[in-house]
């Protein structure tokens, strides 16, 4: 994270005061406990039973709930706080966690309170967000508002995204305000700080295949192994031109190997090897344009030919986006941190989310901003987050929705 514009105190109104102080701990507490206590770990698709709490506690407190399966058993669901025909704004989330893993010092799906934190795997990743939004909502009820507050809960986000392509892939199947949206606030753990820019991710794999023949003759063989290096050493050279030319917020995109497997045995020649590569996104970039260069490159290098064949497939993507920082969804939210006595800055995040596909495919400003802290917790033994920042977080969702829907 880059700070980039620190804003000045934004004193509340009363009317805001009066809806901070309807902000509930103890339901956050409740809500984040029972959340991380229906696991919905990814992969397994799981999702339904977090999502089934997270119903509930939506419509008690006056939303209007819709589930889609975006998949069978893994249910998106979006929930309403009704407002005028003006601009809704939209808060993003998702449902399901990544595996607890070894290193923890208790149960990960019992959720205990300890010096102030809450304890258990999903606890700042993302289900005490989750919380801090349907507890804005609470305190936001029965104020008028010119347009609907709705919460956005996709499945999948940890793996492919399953959730959030069926959403900006089927807008229509989904009870989307028709008014469109000031912003999307995506309450990822950002420690609050207000992120305008965010990186996207892609997986290329790339199949080689070569010809096998005696280790004692590799000569009469084609070694895909070796023709791997020389792939490899095109992605070498990329991901260091890259660096060299850093964006302020964002740093720059990178590669990644991350598997190789390949050959039959060390007495013959590779005649296959197969390579898997993160390839992280900055937002102007598209995943298939860097494959079809990928390949452009290894034909030209002549590495596949004489009996070497490369293919290079993209087996996932997710864009990343930019939302300008003058723009007034941006100033609002830097605004309603301070406003609630906490502070914030303006940077970006070279972490991926479903906030790209909202801004590229639906045309919504998106910022990401929520409690935690994703280095220092998400996808760690013993996660948590701190109690206190789920309410700061719940007072500034219920300010920024004042300001913009007010």
């Amino acid at each position: 994270m880059t700070d980039a514009v620190t804003s000045p105190v934004a004193a509340p109104t009363d009317r805001e005061r009066s809806v901070c102080d309807r902000v509930d701990s103890t339901a956050i507490v409740a809500l984040t406990t029972a959340l991380v206590e229906a696991p919905s770990v990814n992969p397994g698709g799981t999702e339904g039973d977090a999502v089934a709490v997270l119903r509930a506690a939506a419509e008690r407190v006056g939303a209007t709930v819709e589930i889609r399966e975006a998949a069978p058993g893994r249910p998106n669901l979006v929930a309403t706080l009704p407002g005028g025909d003006g601009p809704g704004l939209m808060f993003l989330g998702h449902s399901d966690v990544v595996p607890p893993g070894p290193g923890w010092t208790g149960d990960p799906f019992a959720a205990r309170v300890a010096d102030g934190r809450i304890i258990g795997r999903g606890s700042t990743d993302m289900k005490g967000g989750l919380a801090a939004i349907v507890a804005a909502m609470d305190a936001l009820r029965g104020e008028t508002l010119s347009g609907p507050l709705q919460l956005v809960c996709t499945v999948d986000e940890e793996e492919h995204g399953i959730g959030v392509r069926d959403l900006v892939g089927s807008p229509s199947s989904y009870p989307l305000h028709p008014g469109g949206y000031a912003g999307c606030v995506v309450a990822e753990p950002t420690a609050m700080e207000t992120v305008i820019a965010c990186r996207g991710a892609s997986y290329i794999e790339i199949e080689i295949r070569g010809r096998a023949a005696h280790s004692g003759r590799p000569a009469d063989g084609r070694n895909a192994i070796d023709a791997a290096a020389k792939v490899i050493d095109i992605i070498r050279a990329d991901h260091g031109a890259m660096q060299a030319d850093l964006d302020p917020l964002l740093g720059a995109g990178t590669w990644n190997v991350g598997t190789i497997t390949g050959g039959q045995g060390i007495s013959a020649v590779a005649p296959n090897c197969a390579i898997g590569i993160d390839r992280r996104l900055m937002p102007d970039e598209d995943a298939e344009q860097i494959a079809a260069d990928l390949r452009a490159e290894v034909r030209r290098r002549g590495i596949d030919t004489d009996g070497i064949e490369v293919d290079v497939a993209v087996t996932m993507s997710m864009p990343g986006f930019r939302t300008a920082p003058d723009n007034g969804f941006v100033r609002a939210a830097v605004d309603a941190v301070t406003a609630v006595g906490a502070t914030t800055s303006i940077g970006g995040w070279t972490a991926a989310c479903d906030g790209g596909f909202v801004s590229r495919d639906l045309g919504v400003d998106c910022i990401v901003l929520g409690p935690g802290d994703i280095n220092g917790q998400a996808h760690q033994p013993d996660e948590s987050v701190a109690v206190d920042d789920l309410v700061t977080a719940a007072r500034a969702y219920a300010v920024l929705a004042l300001r913009l829907l007010g």
